[in-house]
């Protein structure tokens, strides 16, 4: 230690530094814990489950799309009647 600063300037700055290399540790850790996870979800993940589940969506947003058009060929139906009960009076 310094004998020219006092005591508690040393005592600050010791427990500062270690502060800021836990601090350092904690992200280089966190970095190489999740980079080993990425790892192992690759490997537990099985291919053929993320093609199945691609065209899984692709059916959804097809079944989506048919509702959709079910919805508006109804309110379309709808408009028409009243527009033909309307022509009527």
């Amino acid at each position: 230690m310094d004998d020219e600063k006092p005591v508690l300037e040393q005592a600050t700055a010791a427990i500062s530094s270690a502060a800021d290399a836990t601090k350092e540790a904690v992200k280089i850790v966190v970095k190489k814990v999740k980079k080993t996870a990425r790892k192992v979800a690759k490997k537990l993940m099985p291919k053929k489950a993320a093609k199945k589940s691609s065209k899984a969506k692709k059916a959804a947003k097809k079944s989506s799309k048919a509702k959709k058009a079910a919805k508006t060929a109804g309110k379309k139906t709808v408009k028409k009647r009243k527009k033909a009960r309307k022509s009527k009076r």
